[in-house]
């Protein structure tokens, strides 16, 4: 088993968060959530980058890497979880 069928074992989101904690450090779940961040008000629309940098306080070369891959990039794993969390809404 990988660590991506590690994943789909989590059944909630406390198991998800100590699973996390255990696997990240705490720089690491801060640039996870930074860049989770960043994606949802990209696809928002309503900001410019550098007033998304002003208020994440991420750089705008992060920024630029998740618009590339919010937009460009084959994977579309942004665009999956932004696409289900408008339909739950």
């Amino acid at each position: 088993m990988n660590l991506y069928d590690a994943f789909l074992l989590l059944s909630n989101r406390q198991e998800c968060e100590n699973f996390l904690k255990d696997l990240c450090t705490p720089k690491e779940l801060k640039d996870f959530n930074d860049r989770w961040e960043i994606a949802k008000l990209l696809d928002e629309g309503r900001l410019s980058y550098r007033e998304i940098a002003e208020q994440t306080q991420a750089s705008l070369t992060t920024i630029t890497r998740v618009a590339r891959f919010l937009k460009d990039e084959p994977y579309r794993g942004y665009r999956t979880l932004l696409d289900r969390m408008k339909q739950n809404d």
